[in-house]
């Protein structure tokens, strides 16, 4: 299964990394010269004000089985939470185990580096730190298919330095590899059916499904519970995570609000409209009259307050951190694509800023029209170019 589409054709030892869905380009020649790495990656800092925790929780939904395990009675959700804290020093969290990364980047045939790379990217949030406050707005993340919800972990680090609690969930079986406790890895069972048609319909349900289940335990019988405001909770995603932002916001009511990065909708809108804020953040396949035409179908039943933004020259993954990630796996940047940095800045100005004014009542002239300051953004549908 892809989300439209992937990433340009230059990124070829990455092309599965980039992709939402599972099909892997052919693997590097066995004759292939040798890559030096220049050394793990330093993810952004934080722009908030608040230093920033982080913690994983294994949680079980008892009440309904596995969609893709038919061996297993329950659903399982590895969830990672990043929070402020006042905790400034400490051991930074990994970005994923070294297991996670050998599972990307086998899955991906991506051979000429260590498979535990990944996991030697540094992060800026403190492991098991102390949270700090109480009644912070939540914001629910869900990653591609295919993908583990680290990819999303600069974006998730900022919102958390400027005041949010930050709910990223691996959908178990839908990403290369998860690891639960004691050790099982959870492998991506979902992507035997990716073609199957109806998948996409499927996954996003079960995606709000488990966004739900979440929320129910997070607002409720987490230790921590009193650091979240329930009255202020978000939702967004990237690829099909963004997909599943719109069937979450129709069937849970308690996300007044939602994100979607470059995903192809599946989920119908009722006829009647969804009137909650929303946000549509894409690439140039998402213009109006584009590569995919999701977006047209469901602007017209967005009733109540929505933007829809273009970025010059991102692709597919410029909302993730697969672009800053390319230097550990020894690829170069692919000339006239959005670089790493500026697509990073980008996305986490554009998501904070509908956060802050959709959860914490602040208007944000950013979103009101384009800014000298981000010329990458076009506002559609009025100033958007049909092909």
């Amino acid at each position: 299964m892809r989300q439209i589409p992937a990433i340009a054709a230059g990124l070829a030892a990455l092309a599965v990394l980039v992709t939402s869905g599972c099909s892997a380009p052919a693997p590097p020649r066995a004759d292939a010269p040798p890559v030096t790495p220049p050394g793990p990656v330093t993810l952004p800092a934080p722009t908030g004000p608040h230093p920033v925790g982080t913690t994983v929780l294994h949680l079980t939904d008892t009440s309904r089985p596995d969609p893709w395990n038919p061996d297993a009675d329950t659903r399982e959700l590895k969830v990672t939470l990043w929070y402020p804290t006042g905790q400034r020093d400490g051991k930074p969290a990994p970005y994923m185990t070294p297991q996670e990364s050998e599972l990307l980047l086998k899955a991906s045939r991506i051979a000429r580096v260590s498979y535990d790379i990944l996991s030697t990217t540094r992060t800026n949030a403190v492991r098991d730190a102390v949270p700090s406050g109480h009644g912070f707005p939540l914001v629910v993340l869900s990653p591609g298919f295919t993908k583990p919800v680290s990819t999303l972990t600069s974006l998730a680090e900022d919102l958390a330095s400027r005041g949010y609690v930050v709910a990223g969930i691996d959908h178990t079986h839908e990403n290369h590899g998860t690891v639960l406790p004691g050790g099982r890895v959870a492998e991506c069972l979902a992507c035997d059916s990716d073609s199957d048609p109806g998948f996409g319909t499927g996954v996003v349900q079960g995606r709000a499904a488990d966004v739900s289940f979440v929320l129910d335990r997070l607002t409720t019988t987490w230790k921590h519970s009193r650091l979240i405001d329930r009255g202020k909770i978000a939702m967004a995603g990237q690829s099909i995570g963004g997909a599943a932002a719109v069937a979450t916001m129709v069937k849970d009511p308690r996300v007044r609000a939602g994100i979607d990065m470059d995903g192809t909708t599946y989920a119908r809108i009722p006829k009647d409209g969804l009137s909650r804020p929303f946000m549509f953040l894409g690439s140039k396949d998402h213009v109006p009259g584009g590569l995919d035409t999701s977006w047209d179908r469901d602007w017209k039943l967005l009733t109540g307050w929505k933007r829809w933004l273009v970025l010059s020259k991102a692709e597919h993954q410029s909302f993730t951190d697969l672009p800053l990630l390319a230097g550990a796996l020894a690829v170069r940047p692919v000339p006239g694509v959005l670089p790493a940095a500026r697509s990073s800045e980008l996305t986490r100005a554009y998501v904070a800023a509908f956060l802050d004014q959709h959860l914490k009542s602040r208007r944000q002239p950013l979103l009101d029209k384009p800014s000298p300051r981000h010329p990458e953004a076009t506002f559609c549908p009025e100033a958007c170019a049909r092909p």
